[in-house]
């Protein structure tokens, strides 16, 4: 069995021999579209993470018999083309989970606790000359008794809301889909989340009814000490009201992994954000801790096997 992986390098330097065990596998750091045309000619399993899988794409590749997402969201896949073909599409479900809802709250506590200030002050040797044993002239709140807003809970969104009833604070969510299915936190408008949230943490698909869902408005609807995270996708938050916003003083600051378009543009107006202490920015890494990326790789092995055994049966 030939399994062709055409962008491996997004998975790092993480093993792969659990796939490796089950055929020949034949890795490609990246593929540009017509090297990915050219190299599925003989593939039989195809694993893509971000590549883009349409009908060009499948008809290459007349050996075909399973498509496997390196990754939960299938937005690159044509489904219905795949389904058309009688070729299954598998994606990995809940494997990162735990890797976002850490690095969520490592952006947090960044930028509540003035983190990139404090180390600033004293790498530049202020502290050293300050004549203090510390530094007050920053204030910094705790998370106890405030209010975390979210948006999307999901598995992801419902993990962040019990970290975050750990630290005490007082847990409300906006259901993206409209149906409100928590019994454990209650539901609330968008615009109540946003007026009266203290960290605004979003952790949504992007989908239609997601797409640039916190623009200006939304955002000027937020308290001038309320922070707001994206862990979900690019493209629910308009990233240049995002950036005008933070530079005006509307709101405390921001964390944004993901982004409109990845990498991110060096001319993106978050890249121009004057006031660094008030902006962490990260290459969409939250799902990618070593562990997330050991799960992923087995579970896109259990999910060929799977669909081996079922072929076969």
């Amino acid at each position: 069995m030939k399994i062709v992986f055409l962008d491996a390098a997004t998975l790092g330097n993480v093993s792969l021999e659990p796939i490796s065990a089950l055929g020949e596998l034949v890795c490609y750091r990246t593929s540009s579209r017509e090297e990915a045309i050219a190299r599925v000619a003989e593939a039989e399993v195809l694993i893509v993470n971000k590549v883009r899988v349409d009908k060009t794409l499948v008809d290459a590749a007349p050996r075909l018999r399973l498509i496997c997402e390196a990754a939960t969201g299938v937005n690159n896949i044509d489904l219905g083309y795949a389904a058309s073909k009688g070729i299954p599409v598998r994606n990995a479900v809940g494997y990162s989970t735990d890797s976002v809802v850490q690095t969520t709250f490592m952006m947090i506590l960044a930028l509540v606790g003035k983190c990139r200030y404090f180390d600033d002050f004293v790498r530049s040797g202020e502290y050293s000359r300050s004549g203090l044993f510390t530094d007050v002239s920053r204030m910094f709140f705790e998370l106890k008794g405030k209010r975390l807003g979210i948006i999307g809970l999901g598995n992801i969104g419902s993990r962040v809301a019990r970290v975050g009833e750990a630290f005490g604070m007082e847990v409300s969510y906006f259901s993206t889909s409209g149906t409100s299915h928590s019994r454990e936190y209650p539901s609330i408008s968008l615009d109540e989340l946003m007026s009266t949230s203290d960290i605004v943490s979003i952790h949504a698909p992007y989908n239609e009814r997601t797409a640039g869902l916190v623009g200006g408005s939304e955002l000027g609807k937020m308290k001038p000490s309320a922070y707001i995270i994206n862990m979900g996708r690019g493209g629910i938050i308009d990233e240049s009201a995002l950036a005008k916003a933070i530079d005006e003083g509307r709101i405390a600051g921001a964390g944004v992994d993901v982004f409109t378009s990845e990498p991110l543009p060096a001319d993106n107006p978050l890249m121009k954000v004057r006031n660094r202490d008030r902006l962490v920015l990260t290459p969409h890494i939250g799902w990618a801790s070593i562990e997330a990326r050991e799960r992923l790789v087995s579970m896109i092995a259990d999910n060929i096997s799977a669909a081996c055994s079922a072929s076969i049966g």
